[in-house]
């Protein structure tokens, strides 16, 4: 057994130190340490901002349970912010967590912008208007997949410079940065302290994955960044995640799927157990295949981890969002975490929204145990084990019982009473007596997204076509390739090389089946390869190794032969130590297969030109459009060097629109002048299909008619396979067993007691539609041993079709309740066919509209 005390503070002495602290020029942190709930909300009538002690935080002096999601304010559109937190709001979180993204902020050195969905100030309100709190993580590096780690380009050039050690070019530039975010938060009053929704603040971010490189100047710069933060007098704790030694005050917090088992906990004994990042999925890159993180893990991983102390919590993401424009980091994908429990269009992905809600809602049920109980564990054997908050004095007590067996269910004996436990699955009772929620047994109901192409608005898509032209000279000349990110700047993704070679009949190769090739080493990430103007092929690397080898065989002609070569990039690195020395481009070429031997043109002399025409004249706006001359597009496979563009109206109705790409090869698309994002159709996963098939076009970019269409591909793509679509998550569904727990909102909490709000709760398929549609359809009913998924429900011979019941109780309803009861399910069936199944599942899918 593990039991968990707290000292006793006089409740004077309390008032005096905020008293002292009130009294202070600048907010500092209280600790605050009580034993029971009247005396931690006593001094939350008094205190004002964030203080901790070991088992929580205590805002306004109040202790409470966190449940955190991430959103970040530039990976949605500022039109949709407030959708979004009330989404959140409503799947039981209180708080929401984003970083700061410098680079968008800071492009150009001393040049700042804080407008449209760059205004995290007014991100910040918007949460705070909406009754949630928000933590804000500074960094100034992020990693998050995004471009340089968030870190501008501009900073990589200052001399002397080195990233995130004890080096003072850095550390100036950093203390700035961060200064400038929290006096921008201050002077709107955003600080909890302040009254306004933050809680807490991050300073650096995983540094133990790079301690190890910097040895003693990392530590020094650890206990730097930590000292800095602190003098900033936020009024609110800082903390520092996946960095085991966080200085002083600053608490370090975890990051993983299973923090309850893979962290070694607080530094010090008077620090809470915070999670800052629990992945809801596994970000994309170019090349992956689909991956998805079930949401019974992830409920059994915040159960566990609140039934071993923790008090709070944050998924990472919640709401991932679109990386626009060139903001991903290298490789990554531009739909950013899909399998959140808001999808890409913010549209909501069950049963992970419901199924965490519900968890979140039976973890408050047993708040008072978890924030005031002493805390205890008993194994029952190898797989069982119990959990438990009592205080028998105030008559609190909650539990969790765990089987971590991933294979076999068990019945545990608890407290005199039997309690079936699934596979790998936490059952939690807030009274220590009731089962409200089990992480395996999901009640909530689920849903599956389609896209639809809106006929009217594909038909009138009429496009046309002009193409770039291969430079022959560039602004810049050197006897070998230039490094391509010190040369672009990270102005564009493209740069081209060029050089020539003369040859005679001499060179040439003897025999007409004897062909030419030329071997290209390239740092990263793809290059296009042009001889005599014509395309000769592009290749790639990967995430995992952006330098690759390749040759093409090509074309060459007695006298003077021009090669091109255009590099691109997808993305700035955004993690590693000693990030401001990487490389990318064009690194050697070597020409094969002539008469008189190879020939390396390496040093050769090359010209360089940043970036394409069609870039620098914005054929991606209507007015840049009319510099360039446009014509019909080819039928079937389009040229190299591609620029398409074409009108369109936006689809009627509310649905999230999304243009479809598969079949194009690599590049960009425009909106109106807005960059949607990168696409790269060409670079398919082992299932033979592309990473990504379907791009966001958010509303708020869209006129109701005339929306001005751009798309750039690189090496030949079909043009008229495009569509315009839209996303719904119009198809629902519910799949319960006969032994799962009722719906936890079937309970509340009235004072000590857990009372029933319906008479004999019993499991029922929860159905509603969204955005207030109706049911239409009854697709699937049935009863007995159905199997499958949302929108792949399948029937043994054990199954009883029971549509007509379904029917009955929700057609033309936004939403409706069906019982998992023999008696109502069958009763239009003669005969049982398996009698001895036990239990029966219930699995029902309908559609609305």
């Amino acid at each position: 057994m593990v039991v968990h005390t707290r000292r006793h503070y006089n409740y004077i002495f309390v008032l005096a130190v905020l008293l002292f602290i009130s009294a202070t020029s600048s907010p500092a942190l209280v600790h605050v340490k009580a034993d029971d709930e009247s005396k931690s909300n006593a001094a939350g009538s008094k205190e004002k901002g964030v203080s901790y002690d070991s088992r929580s935080l205590l805002i306004n002096g109040k202790r409470e349970l966190i449940f955190s999601g991430s959103i970040h304010y530039p990976r949605a559109q500022a039109e949709n912010w407030g959708d979004l937190i009330r989404k959140s709001k409503l799947g039981g979180l209180n708080c929401i967590q984003t970083y700061v993204f410098w680079n968008i902020h800071e492009p150009v050195k001393g040049q700042y912008n804080f407008s449209g969905n760059r205004d995290v100030v007014s991100f910040i309100k918007k949460i705070g208007e909406l009754g949630m709190w928000a933590t804000l993580r500074i960094g100034p590096f992020i990693q998050a997949e995004w471009n340089h780690g968030g870190l501008p380009y501009w900073l990589k050039e200052e001399r002397g410079i080195i990233f995130r050690t004890d080096n003072p070019v850095f550390k100036q530039y950093m203390a700035q940065w961060v200064s400038k975010v929290v006096n921008m938060m201050k002077d709107n009053k955003l600080y909890a302290s302040q009254g306004g929704p933050i809680i807490l603040s991050q300073i650096e971010n995983e540094y133990d994955h790079i301690r190890a490189a910097f040895k003693k100047a990392g530590d020094r710069y650890i206990r730097w960044a930590g000292d800095f933060a602190l003098s900033l007098g936020t009024g609110v704790p800082w903390l520092m995640c996946k960095q085991k030694n966080a200085p002083g005050q600053v608490i370090n917090a975890c990051n993983g799927r299973h923090c309850a088992d893979t962290f070694n906990g607080p530094n010090a004994p008077t620090k809470p157990k915070l999670w800052t990042e629990n992945w809801t999925a596994q970000y994309r890159i170019f090349g992956d295949s689909p991956s998805s993180r079930p949401v019974e893990d992830m409920a059994y991983s915040v159960a566990h981890w609140f039934a071993k102390n923790g008090s709070h919590v944050n998924y990472y993401m919640y709401y991932g969002g679109t990386n626009y424009g060139r903001t991903a980091a290298a490789f990554v994908t531009t739909r950013y975490y899909d399998d959140a429990p808001l999808d890409e269009f913010g549209l909501v992905r069950e049963p992970k929204w419901g199924h965490l809600r519900d968890l979140h809602y039976a973890l408050a049920l047993s708040r008072r145990a978890l924030l005031w109980g002493r805390y205890k564990t008993e194994d029952h054997s190898a797989q069982l084990q119990s959990m438990v908050y009592e205080k028998p004095e105030q008559g609190i007590c909650a539990a969790f019982l765990k089987n971590s067996d991933s294979h076999v269910a068990h019945t545990i004996k608890f407290r005199g009473k039997d309690y079936f436990l699934p596979k790998k699955s936490i059952t939690i009772l807030p009274d220590c007596q009731t089962i409200v929620f089990n992480t395996d047994q999901i009640v909530s109901q689920h849903s599956a997204r389609y896209f639809t192409k809106p006929e009217v608005t594909n038909k009138n898509l009429k496009w046309e076509m002009t193409t770039e032209t291969i430079p022959k000279e560039g602004s810049y000349y050197h006897r070998k390739p230039v490094e391509q990110y010190a040369m672009a700047k990270d102005a564009s993704d493209y740069l081209w090389y060029t050089t020539s070679i003369e040859l005679d009949i001499l060179d040439m190769p003897t025999r007409s089946w004897h062909t030419p090739v030329v071997e290209v080493l390239a740092l990263g990430h793809s290059m296009l390869v042009f001889v005599n103007g014509e395309f000769f092929g592009t290749r790639h690397g990967t995430k995992r190794s952006y330098s690759y080898t390749f040759t093409l065989p090509i074309k060459l002609k007695e006298g003077v032969n021009a090669l091109a070569f255009l590099g691109t990039t997808v993305g700035l690195p955004d993690s590693g130590a000693y990030q401001e020395h990487r490389y990318t481009g064009l690194r050697s070429v070597i020409v094969k297969g002539l008469a008189t031997g190879d020939l390396d043109l390496s040093f050769n002399g090359f010209h360089h030109k940043i970036g394409l025409d069609g870039e620098n004249l914005q054929y991606f706006t209507e007015e840049g459009a009319k510099k360039a001359k446009w014509g019909p597009p080819n039928k079937g496979q389009g040229p190299p060097l591609a620029w398409y563009k074409a009108y369109f109206d936006a689809p009627e109705g509310n649905n999230p629109v999304a243009i479809f790409v598969e079949n194009m090869t690599k590049g960009v698309v425009w909106v109106n002048g807005n960059s949607i994002g990168r696409y790269w159709s060409s670079f398919f996963t082992e299932y033979n299909k592309p990473s990504q098939s379907e791009y966001h076009i958010p509303r708020s970019f869209l006129k109701a008619k005339d929306n001005f269409l751009v798309i750039f591909d690189e090496a030949g793509g079909f043009i008229e396979s495009v569509e315009i679509r839209v996303a719904d998550r119009d198809t629902i569904c519910g799949f319960i067993g006969e032994n799962y727990p009722a719906n936890v909102k079937s309970w509340k909490r009235d004072k000590k007691e857990i009372m029933e709000i319906t008479e004999d709760p019993k499991p029922k398929v929860h159905l509603y539609c969204p955005d207030n549609k109706a049911i239409k359809a009854v697709e699937h009913a049935a009863f007995g041993g159905p199997w499958g998924t949302c929108g792949f429900y399948m029937n043994d011979n054990c199954t009883m079709l029971v549509n007509k019941v379904v029917q009955e109780l929700c057609m033309g309803r936004t939403s409706c309740k069906v019982p998992v009861d023999r008696k109502l399910l069958m009763r239009d069936q003669k005969v049982d066919p398996c009698p001895n199944l036990n239990p029966k599942h219930l699995a029902i899918q309908v559609k609305c509209s």
